[in-house]
């Protein structure tokens, strides 16, 4: 492995949230949420509530997010973003525990590998549920709490670039991915009326444990080597890029989708 192909230094926080208060949707474990988790309290955020389906991998997430970071301020609730109880108690419970949420990170997502020939409508529905409706549920309850409030505030979705690029096996997948960036560009355009921004990040690979659990490894290796640096993103790659959309530094960007990719042209 050349040094192109590894990872880079990890990049410390810089301040961009600085008193903001985060609410992130399937922050559990190792993957893009939990490291957008940590980045936003690396970069100053002064409270944030993290979610996710998994009652004890929260409960873990949140503890070792306090250990970590030594910010107090961290709560979690379960949350399915299929359920829309679930979603409204969410973010209700953010709006009581934050003194009203500045910044929600859409990063719930579902995908499996199926060819769309053998797909059944469940796991058609289930994937669209999750990653597409779940996304517009978090969505619209949390801009009716902002509109409400009359304090402006930042989503960011996270996306793919399978919304715009082809691959084998993925069609329920990138059918909703395409929906999330869709979503983020009509909303974005209503929810400027009252102050609130709203992008999306659109990683290629992002690699991470459960990634590597869930994809066999030859499958993975392919992936990789489409990148431009021979390397899926650490995760923090991609929350970073989060973090900049999550922060002023991005004030005059609104529905706008950014990739987050190293693939060849």
């Amino acid at each position: 492995m050349n040094d192109m192909n590894k990872a880079p230094q990890y990049v410390k926080g810089h301040g961009l949230l600085q008193g903001k208060s985060v609410l992130i949707t399937a922050a559990a474990g190792a993957g893009i949420g939990f490291a957008a988790a940590t980045k936003a309290v690396e970069e100053g955020c002064r409270a944030i509530v993290i979610s996710d389906v998994h009652e004890g991998r929260l409960a873990a997430s949140v503890d070792k997010l306090k250990q970590e970071t030594g910010l107090d301020a961290v709560w979690g609730l379960v949350c399915n973003v299929a359920d829309e109880t679930q979603v409204r108690a969410l973010v209700d419970f953010a709006e009581d525990k934050l003194d009203g949420t500045d910044v929600l990170i859409n990063n719930a997502g579902l995908g499996t590998t199926r060819a769309l020939v053998d797909m059944e409508d469940a796991e058609w529905n289930k994937v669209i549920d999750v990653t597409l409706n779940g996304t517009m549920r978090m969505t619209r309850y949390f801009l009716q709490q902002v509109k409400a409030r009359g304090r402006g505030a930042v989503i960011v979705n996270n996306a793919s670039v399978l919304g715009w690029r082809a691959q084998k096996e993925q069609a329920h997948y990138a059918a909703a991915k395409a929906g999330v960036m869709a979503l983020t560009r009509c909303a974005a355009l209503e929810a400027a009326e009252f102050g609130v921004r709203i992008n999306a990040v659109a990683p290629s690979l992002a690699v991470h444990p459960m990634l590597r659990k869930s994809a066999p490894e030859d499958l993975l290796r392919e992936l990789e080597n489409r990148e431009a640096f021979g390397r899926g993103a650490e995760g923090w790659e991609v929350a970073n890029v989060m973090m900049f959309l999550a922060s002023d530094y991005s004030s005059y960007m609104t529905g706008e989708i950014v990739p987050v990719s190293s693939q060849r042209a």
